[in-house]
């Protein structure tokens, strides 16, 4: 074969649910041929075996607000704190302060892996569209390394706030391709959720809530949304992040809550870093950790992804943009230990993330574009539980970051 512009050898990889080891041969842009062994002119790669994936996709992830916590007073660590201590700090940012911290976790987030990205970015009177700005200059800026879709949310309110929806619409214009939501902020949190049904209709744009955030099981809307969902013929096209009071549900409830969830085609974002640091602070004792368990979920055929959310800032001080890390954080606080889910854990950050945001262009496959990442792994489930290190990624065939192995020196 001729006309190849890379082969990558004996890259592992998962196939029709199977580990195989195969050649990957790379022309233009994209998987041109996957076969035993290639015999082409070509420059080549070897895998070394290593477990080589799709880009990883970050499903949810706020850039327009990382890296502010040198700026914070974090005191209670709640959620209401957060959204305070925020809407305090961004009253005074600005485009180019925007593009410097978003650059620098987009950075971290390129050199463990990510090469799809769902950010979410507030508008609101307060800073208008200055956060989506700077965000979308950095998507033009990454946009070699890295696609990034925007979701436009108002998390200080939106019936409650006037002015707010009319920046919704005005980003969506501009371009955000997802419209979010915080019911939680607003007065009238099932008025907000009615209109943001609305506008995506209008637009016809996909819908990814926060949603349900709270250390009690009252006044949840995760059903409300299912509903909605069904009555707008929006399955398949809404996802609802956090959730943490499903967390505190019996189990019977539980189930119900997820069958309907499945039913309506409603997909869930666990985050949880964030979660776990801002959940259950009125608890003394017995804390709740707030992380919904995905894998019930799954057994009711409910679309799932691990992601970020916040790095660096009052809703979550931690964070390296790592989604493998994510992974294993989410696996060790739910108790996933066997194998297979240890690989469902890996899934949650590639296909079935990839699957959340629609991206119909995203595997290995043939003719399928070349964003490929080798993870210093033999299998899915390592990947996971052995906090695996991303090695080096292709984006479009083009190498975007290398990390090199560590070297021991015995004496």
């Amino acid at each position: 074969m001729s006309g190849l512009d890379l082969i990558i050898r004996k890259a592992a990889f998962v196939q029709d649910g199977a580990l195989r080891r195969a050649d990957l041969g790379i022309a233009q842009g994209r998987i041109a041929v996957i076969a035993q062994q290639l015999d082409a002119p070509a420059p080549e790669l070897d895998a070394q075996s290593c477990l080589v994936v799709p880009g990883l996709v970050e499903t949810h992830i706020h850039l327009d607000k990382s890296c502010i916590l040198d700026r914070c007073d974090i005191a209670e660590g709640s959620v209401l704190e957060a959204v305070r201590e925020t809407t305090r700090l961004k009253r005074h940012f600005t485009c180019e302060d925007v593009q410097t911290r978003g650059r620098r976790t987009l950075e971290k987030c390129l050199c463990h892996g990510t090469m799809r990205m769902r950010t979410h970015v507030e508008v609101d009177p307060g800073i208008g569209l200055i956060g989506f700005e700077g965000v979308q200059a950095l998507v033009r800026d990454f946009a070699w390394a890295m696609d990034i879709e925007i979701c436009v949310f108002p998390q200080e309110g939106l019936i409650s706030n006037p002015g707010t929806e009319e920046l919704l619409i005005e980003a969506l214009r501009r371009g955000a391709r997802v419209i979010g939501a915080a019911p939680y902020c607003d007065t009238d949190p099932r008025g907000q959720i009615d209109r943001i049904f609305e506008i995506a209709r209008d637009f016809d744009v996909d819908i990814d809530m926060h949603l349900d955030m709270g250390d009690t099981t009252e006044g949840m809307q995760a059903l409300y949304v299912a509903r909605k969902t069904e009555e707008f013929g929006y399955g398949g096209r809404v996802a609802i992040g956090h959730v943490t009071q499903a967390s505190l549900l019996p189990a019977e409830e539980f189930e119900q809550l997820a069958a309907t969830l499945g039913q309506a085609g409603v997909a869930v974002t666990i985050l949880p870093s964030t979660d776990l640091h801002l959940m259950g602070r009125p608890h003394s004792h017995a804390i709740p950790r707030g992380v919904v368990p995905a894998q019930r979920l799954h057994a009711h055929g409910v679309m799932c992804s691990v992601a970020t959310n916040n790095v660096l800032n009052p809703f979550t001080p931690y964070g390296d943009g790592s989604l493998i890390r994510m992974a294993n954080l989410y696996a060790n606080v739910c108790r996933v230990a066997r194998p297979d889910e240890l690989a469902r854990c890996l899934e949650m950050i590639t296909t079935d993330a990839a699957r959340l945001m629609r991206l119909e262009d995203y595997g290995i496959r043939e003719g399928a574009p070349a964003d490929l990442l080798a993870i210093d792994a033999a299998t899915p489930g390592a990947a996971i539980s052995e906090l695996a290190q991303p090695l080096w990624g292709l984006k479009s065939g083009r190498p975007s970051f290398t990390r090199p192995r560590p070297t021991i020196h015995p004496p």
